[in-house]
């Protein structure tokens, strides 16, 4: 690439953990910045990121501030480090708004968030279920997609946010192709030439032959079928129960899932590191990427993290992981569009 791959931090809710989190990223991707690799910039609550950086005695970081309530008007109302409120989610809404249009202007090449409180936005009047489905409003694309990335385990989402009760009604041969489709665009900009996808079952075992359940036979296998004459190497589809094994052992590239809990379990059960003595949560990695939509986004993989905001001991690892992940995805594209010329 000819310029530096310019990134645009949201901080996500500043009472939550974003602010230190961005402030010990930043810290952490000084040298890529300096060398030229990386260009900066953080869209949120200026004072928050201040006070971050003020209390793990780290110097203003070098990255250049967007402070969405100058730049947007006073948000109303006072948030305090720790708590869900109404003002929090406001800051953490215009963050994303503002990034998007950075990136649509063509100023920065992608997003990566930290980390927003659903109830909190919601109190602020923004009634959306979480970051994907504020972008897909945003960018006017409606059929995003998300996937889960932790070392070799990468995972898409036919559904996501929804009632299990409305799973089985969303699982159709249009989603499943429009999941399939961006997974493929996906792994091959991350390099690999001939993806190997692996692909959920529904129901328990796979249906069992349509004793446990008929979609999987009636709905899901067809279209499976559909992409291996084409030449693609999708099998399934697979019990979830034994599907993520064989994903870690190393023998597909991905794995397709049909609902939030089945990905996410998996990828963040490996994704946290847990100290056996106290049982506390040390550090945690993996990123949540966006697909399918007209800009590029990658995210932290957990929450606010209320309960430990303000107190220094956030990891920013997860944070990290993203912001090279999107470098990851953004060179890949580019290699893509230099081969194809």
């Amino acid at each position: 690439m000819s310029h530096p791959t310019r990134l645009i931090l949201t901080m996500g809710d500043p009472a939550g953990i974003g602010p230190e989190i961005i402030a010990k990223a930043v810290q952490h991707l000084a040298p890529e910045v300096q060398a030229g690799r990386l260009d900066l910039q953080v869209a949120g609550c200026e004072a928050a990121l201040r006070q971050a950086e003020a209390q793990l005695g780290l110097p203003p970081t070098a990255a250049r501030m967007i402070d969405v309530g100058q730049d947007l008007g006073p948000v109303v109302g006072e948030w305090r480090t720790g708590e869900v409120s109404a003002a929090g989610g406001e800051w953490a809404y215009r963050a994303v708004c503002r990034a998007v249009a950075e990136v649509q202007a063509g100023r920065a090449d992608a997003i990566v968030t930290a980390p927003l409180s659903k109830e909190a936005l919601h109190l602020a009047g923004h009634a959306f279920e979480g970051h994907t489905e504020l972008l897909a409003h945003l960018t006017g694309q409606r059929d995003a997609v998300m996937m889960l990335a932790h070392d070799n385990l990468r995972v898409t989402h036919v559904t996501t946010h929804c009632a299990l009760a409305s799973v089985p009604g969303r699982v159709t041969p249009t989603r499943l192709r429009r999941v399939f489709d961006v997974t493929l665009d996906a792994l091959r900009t991350l390099g690999i030439d001939k993806p190997r996808i692996a692909v959920c079952g529904l129901n328990p075992h796979a249906g069992e032959n349509g004793v446990l359940g008929q979609e999987d036979d009636a709905v899901i296998a067809p279209v499976i079928r559909e992409y291996q004459a084409r030449g693609e190497a999708f099998t399934g589809p697979w019990p979830g129960d034994t599907v993520f094994i064989k994903l870690r052992a190393g023998q597909f590239d991905a794995v397709v899932a049909m609902f939030h809990d089945q990905g996410h379990i998996p990828v963040k059960l490996l994704g946290f590191n847990v100290d056996p003595a106290t049982g506390k949560w040390q550090a945690i990695s993996g990123v949540n990427i966006s697909l399918g939509l007209p800009i590029l986004r990658t995210s932290v993989d957990h929450g606010t993290a209320f309960d430990i905001a303000g107190r220094g001991i956030a990891n920013a690892d997860s944070l990290v992981d993203a912001i090279h992940y999107a470098q990851t995805l953004i060179e890949g594209r580019a290699r893509m569009a230099a081969e194809a010329a």
